[in-house]
């Protein structure tokens, strides 16, 4: 049995009319198939010939008479027919018979069974074709029969479909990219599926899209899909060492269409809420903090919504987050910014009181936050990230003893001494001072 989490299908189904894929459908539905010249060419059985024109004329009717052999024909014909413009309309024919009613899903797992035929096979294969309509529009039936009845995808099906979507999300230009994320928005619901997306790798790939510029309602669409994902604990646990905080928190200073706030909210409430261990939700808190989302729940506290989730949600986060600015030491703060990447100049670095007390815990979960530091100087083109990673590096081995020895296994100073040559003189500079503390005896 899925576990499907229930959520209200309207925001998702107003999508769907206008996406490429509906639109094409709606052309295809049109076309009159000649089934009798694929009968006299022998290229279908008779049965099937009776089966599909009955179909054609009477579609509810006939399929509760004979439900058994509907399901029969269309496997056969998608299992055997290849002309592209009749696979097209088959595959239009049987997701309309999905979407009149759900309950057909469960008509077709069962049948199949009887038949031992399998449901997924015939699918799959047409995920390897030419044609986009075709590839998508199996796509959208697999995920129902995932998703709507009360059978689970079989585990080896499970990861090739998931890794098929992930590779069409990240497919450039990709004109189905609303349908890719809508099948997404379905399977995701299912927590069975959830980690296995996960397992794929799926999780990355979602913040690399919106890491750059996709139109709002793809934006909205794969936020959806985090949204979904954060229902489970330990995948909401689990879901900042991806940077989804800094990402949502960029596009929720830039968003201005109503829904898509919405979504970050629900994601970010979701994030402090739903994990079982309170030290990971402070954590979280604390993230959102050092990613300024205070000052965007400040400006959207002015704005009057509609929505009353939107509100009640702001409301929530802003107590929550003012309350992790009164408990945060600021070894927290520090700890916190660096995990994030987000390198700046805020006042802890300067402090000299902060490096005497703080500098061993650099040392702290196999030298995590110095490790972070030494990655970030071999990985940012930021001049400010670099400047602020050389001056930590410095003053870690001004106040702790063994610093310059740890330094050094984690290949840590010749990363240093490489930006002395750097482009930017603000870099140039603070990499001299570190190189200078790190030869001091």
């Amino acid at each position: 049995m899925t576990t499907a989490l229930y959520l209200p299908e309207e925001n998702i189904d107003m999508i769907a009319a206008t996406s490429v894929l509906q639109q094409q459908a709606a052309d295809i539905r049109t076309r009159t198939i000649n089934w009798a010249s694929y009968m006299q060419s022998q290229m279908i059985s008779e049965e099937d010939y009776k089966a599909i024109s009955a179909l054609d004329k009477s579609r509810a009717s006939f399929l509760a008479q004979n439900s058994s052999q509907v399901v029969k024909t269309l496997l056969n014909l998608v299992s055997h027919l290849s002309k592209d413009s009749t696979i097209q309309y088959i595959l239009v024919l049987l997701d309309d018979l999905l979407q009149e009613d759900r309950s057909r899903v469960d008509l077709f797992h069962e049948t199949a069974g009887k038949l031992k035929q399998c449901i997924w096979g015939p699918f799959l294969n047409l995920l390897n074709r030419q044609d986009g309509f075709i590839v998508n529009m199996s796509s959208r039936i697999l995920a129902k029969f995932a998703c709507w009845g009360h059978e689970t995808m079989p585990k080896s099906d499970l990861n090739f479909y998931l890794q098929f979507l992930k590779d069409q999300l990240a497919t450039n230009n990709n004109e189905y990219i609303q349908s890719v994320a809508r099948c997404l928005q379905m399977m995701l619901r299912v927590d069975e599926y959830r980690f296995a997306f996960v397992g794929v790798d799926g999780i990355s790939t979602l913040i690399r899209i919106l890491s750059t510029r996709v139109n709002f309602q793809v934006q909205y669409q794969l936020i959806f899909c985090l949204w979904v994902l954060t229902f489970n604990p330990l995948l909401a646990a689990k879901m900042n060492k991806f940077s989804v905080i800094p990402i949502l928190a960029d596009i929720l200073s830039d968003c201005a269409k109503e829904k898509v706030t919405r979504i970050i909210l629900a994601v970010f409430r979701n994030l402090i809420e739903k994990p079982e261990d309170s030290s990971v939700a402070k954590d979280h808190c604390i993230a959102m903090v050092q990613c300024k989302v205070l000052k965007q729940l400040s400006i959207l506290e002015q704005r009057r919504f509609d929505d009353e989730d939107i509100t009640s949600d702001v409301e929530y986060l802003s107590e929550k987050l003012q309350n992790s600015v009164q408990d945060l030491s600021s070894f927290d703060e520090y700890a916190t910014e660096v995990r994030s990447g987000r390198l700046e100049w805020s006042p802890v670095h300067k402090s000299a009181k902060f490096w005497r007390e703080n500098a061993q815990r650099l040392n702290e979960k196999n030298y995590e936050l110095l490790r972070i530091l030494v990655h970030l100087l071999e990985t940012s083109n930021d001049g400010i990230i670099l400047s602020v990673a050389c001056f930590d590096i410095g003053e870690y081995v001004r106040h702790y003893l063994r610093g310059k020895h740890v330094l050094e296994q984690l290949g840590g100073k010749q990363i240093v001494m490489q930006h002395l040559g750097h482009k930017d003189p603000n870099v140039r500079y603070e990499a001299l001072l570190a190189v200078q503390k790190l030869m001091v005896q």
